[in-house]
């Protein structure tokens, strides 16, 4: 599989698919610079021709998008979008859309272990 500049929605769906179950599921979208791609949700592509506000500001900026689009089918939802490059040239944009509002954030956050958990051997607790 090799992904390009000009990659369609068709040639970027298997990867999507994997991502996409990688994540639990959670709706996602996917294009390249020069081509619309796909919108999944549910295990199904729902649209080979799609693209997004989100997706068009990281293929514009090359930064990641973390925020809440205004107009689109996940208008209201929280989504994450970023930028696949390639020798530091933007080809591809991914987003995940939270559709738990947050929660799924929330939960990767809270997971997290401290790095620096010291042990008080004098009172076998931690500090």
């Amino acid at each position: 599989m090799n992904i390009t500049l000009s990659s369609t929605g068709k040639e970027l769906a298997e990867i999507g698919l994997a991502i996409h179950q990688l994540v639990d599921k959670l709706p996602l979208t996917m294009r390249s610079k020069e081509a619309k791609g796909v919108r999944i949700e549910d295990g199904k592509v729902l649209d080979y021709n799609y693209t997004g506000p989100a997706l068009e500001e990281v293929l514009s900026t090359g930064e990641i998008f973390k925020g809440t689009p205004d107009v689109g089918p996940y208008a209201g939802t929280p989504v994450v979008v970023v930028p696949l490059k390639d020798e530091g040239q933007i080809i591809c944009a991914i987003g995940l859309v939270d559709v738990t509002k947050g929660l799924f954030s929330d939960m990767v956050e809270i997971s997290r272990r401290p790095e620096d958990v010291k042990k008080d051997d004098t009172r076998g607790e931690f500090y």
